[in-house]
């Protein structure tokens, strides 16, 4: 009989069990999920709320921990339905509630750190460390809007990005982007670790709704599927998510209100501005210039824009290739 166990949680062969794991070092308490399959296979991942404004991510995680039973699983599921639950509780958005840190930029974390980093510690070496694959849920935040889309791991040894990029190929999204990044973030840690990893974007500007949400569970079912740990078979779907290529991301470096000229999803050419950051007077401060032919992913939606935090982000346009090196968002 196999027993998985994460911090004081487990869950025997055929079992579902849910409870709290308390983040080392802390009094936070993680809501999980965890459904051990009455065949034995591999164990995946599933995380929501790496921020916490993202419900879209979150409400996926939780339904998906309520439907799936263990006997439709050759494997093992265990799912964080919301990483950042402090910041859930007191509204801040990407960040923690205790610390101002971002979670997604302070992976693997560290035992003596701030709560972010005990947060990431404890994520990598309770979940991560049980894990075969990785789903890390997000969507766009409360100022951010996006097109649906999904990264996969590319720094990390071959097999494993291959992996990752077969499981990215059947979200139903437009878009994939290949991260060049191999730390900060919770899914790009987990691939340098040798983890295939993806992380889905659905949704945005602090709303959900039951259809995006289920979207979400059916992107979730068909990546569990294709890797043969829940029963059936990938299912149809209108998007075969296209690699973008280069992704450019641009900070602000102005503090003020921001005019974005796009949408996003929208495509552009290279030298078309995308937004203005103006004072409270009205006076441009920064102009937006593309670098190149793109696919706009995701910019501010809020009037709002803060220096050194995001502005847009866009990826390479696949019907115009001209070559731009960017960041992960």
């Amino acid at each position: 009989m196999q027993i998985l166990k994460v911090g004081n949680m487990c869950a025997k062969t055929g079992e579902k069990v849910s409870g709290y794991v308390q983040v080392k070092g802390t009094d936070i308490e993680l809501a999980v999920t965890i459904i051990c399959g009455e065949k034995e296979g591999k164990t995946v991942f599933i995380s929501g709320g790496v921020h916490n404004a993202e419900y879209v991510g979150i409400e996926t995680a939780i339904e998906i921990a309520n439907e799936i039973l263990p006997s439709q699983l050759t494997g093992n599921l265990i799912i964080l339905h919301l990483m950042n639950r402090t910041g859930f509780e007191h509204r801040t958005m990407s960040m923690v509630y205790e610390d101002g840190k971002n979670l997604n930029r302070e992976f693997p974390g560290n035992a003596q750190g701030t709560t972010a980093d005990r947060i990431c510690h404890t994520v990598v070496t309770e979940f991560q460390k049980n894990a075969d694959y990785y789903i890390d849920l997000h969507c766009g935040d409360g100022y951010e809007e996006l097109t649906p889309y999904v990264y996969c791991v590319g720094v990390a040894v071959p097999e494993v990005v291959k992996a990752a990029k077969g499981m990215a190929e059947v979200i139903n999204v437009p878009y994939l982007v290949q991260s060049p990044c191999g730390s900060g973030g919770s899914y790009n840690y987990a691939g340098s670790c040798g983890i295939p990893s993806i992380l889905i974007e659905r949704g945005c500007m602090g709303r959900w709704s039951k259809e995006e949400v289920e979207l979400g569970k059916k992107d979730v079912r068909n990546v569990l599927r294709y890797l043969k740990v829940l029963q059936g078979e990938v299912s149809k779907r209108t998007y075969h998510p296209v690699d973008v290529g280069n992704v450019i991301c641009k900070n602000a470096e102005h503090t003020g209100c921001w005019y974005p000229t796009k949408k996003a999803g929208a495509n552009f050419r290279k030298g078309e501005i995308l937004g203005y950051i103006k004072d409270y007077f009205g006076n441009v401060l920064e102009t937006c210039t593309a670098e190149m032919d793109g696919i706009l992913l995701y910019q501010v939606a809020s009037l709002c824009i803060i220096k050194g935090d995001s502005m847009v982000a866009y990826g390479e346009n696949p019907n115009h290739k001209e070559g731009a090196k960017g960041t992960d968002g």
